[in-house]
């Protein structure tokens, strides 16, 4: 068996190595229809778009993205090619509410108060938006919940309109899949119209996927402070940001928040998972995260703890000095766990 992965996705090579007769890696952005004609597998990250001009008469069979989001796969073609595919859903959850939890402890730090009392409008509340609604509840946050496909199951609510969510809160996170059709887009569901129904100068924070918010209506609105600032890891037109939108950010990471070293992990064996399930394989032993460094994290407890494991001033920062890097500092993303102790 052959398998085609993409060369940034970290862990998983000692395992894909013990499973094939050959892996070949490349760079995601690079993976054409030569790499992948002998190959039986693929595994991918967001960056290679998965359909016919890719994987017309390839062998593959399988086709696995080691990420949440699955717009870059066309499931149609897949459908009718009779090509099995995946996504990981929820594997990085924990990351991207740990990336939230600290720009909600920097914004109480900027702010020199209390959570306590504030709004938290989420727009998506799955996998992801509930951890972070957790989170936010943690520190005395009220919390609003616009998500209406899970409102149309039945799940247990309350849920919130997007109109009340402009009119009542003070921080604004997207969790949504990026959808363009359907009964319910997400594309630049954050739009002009949107920005000018804010009452109360939120802090935008981005880390579903780019499009949803318009990132020109965002700059507008920062520019005429119809928002109070904007945390932005998701952009259209990656890696060609908007770099007047990076400068006016108060923290603009390269697509980064679900980066833990834990969410990867958690990527990696639902991957071999269903590699091994497809191809009939025996299941190797689960892939585990490095340990930090001795000494990383020396708080006790508390805030500083958390703003040790993870504060995203430092990607900021990074994404800030040197924008055309971004997907280098994307694919080359240091160690980072959730926790200190495992």
């Amino acid at each position: 068996m052959k398998i085609v992965a993409d060369d940034k996705i970290p862990y998983i090579r000692e395992t894909l190595e013990r499973l094939a007769d050959e892996v070949a890696y490349k760079k995601g952005a690079e993976i054409g229809p030569a790499d992948v004609r002998g190959a039986d597998a693929l595994i991918v990250r967001t960056r290679t778009r998965c359909g016919a001009a890719l994987l017309e008469g390839s062998g593959v069979s399988f086709v696995a993205t080691a990420t949440i989001g699955f717009d870059h796969i066309d499931a149609a073609y897949m459908r009718r090619a009779g090509i099995e595919w995946m996504s990981c859903p929820g594997c990085n959850a924990a990351s991207v509410a740990q990336y939230v939890r600290s720009v909600l402890l920097l914004l109480k730090r900027r702010r020199d108060s209390s959570l306590g009392g504030m709004t938290l409008g989420i727009v998506g509340c799955g996998h992801v938006g509930s951890r972070v609604k957790a989170v936010a509840e943690e520190y005395g946050m009220r919390t609003l919940v616009c998500d209406p496909p899970r409102q149309e199951r039945g799940d247990p609510g309350p849920f919130a309109t997007l109109g009340d969510i402009a009119r009542e809160s003070d921080i604004v996170t997207f969790h949504v899949p990026l959808a363009k059709d359907g009964p319910h887009p997400t594309w630049h569901m954050a739009s002009y119209g949107f920005f000018d129904s804010l009452a109360r100068r939120p802090v935008i924070i981005n880390t579903s996927r780019g499009p949803v918010v318009d990132n020109g209506a965002l700059l507008d609105a920062l520019i005429y402070n119809k928002v109070g600032d904007a945390v932005i890891d998701t952009w259209e037109d990656e890696p060609r940001i908007n770099l007047r939108l990076m400068d006016r950010a108060w923290i603009a990471t390269p697509h980064i928040a679900g980066y833990s070293a834990d969410g990867k992990v958690n990527a990696d064996n639902m991957v071999v998972a269903g590699l091994c399930r497809h191809f009939g394989l025996p299941l190797p032993p689960p892939i585990v995260p490095p340990a930090l460094p001795p000494g990383t994290v020396t708080a006790s407890g508390g805030d500083d703890m958390y703003l040790q494991l993870y504060n995203p001033l430092g990607d900021s920062a990074r994404l800030k000095a040197a924008p055309g890097k971004f997907e280098q500092l994307r694919g080359d993303y240091p160690l980072r766990r959730e926790s200190a102790w495992g």
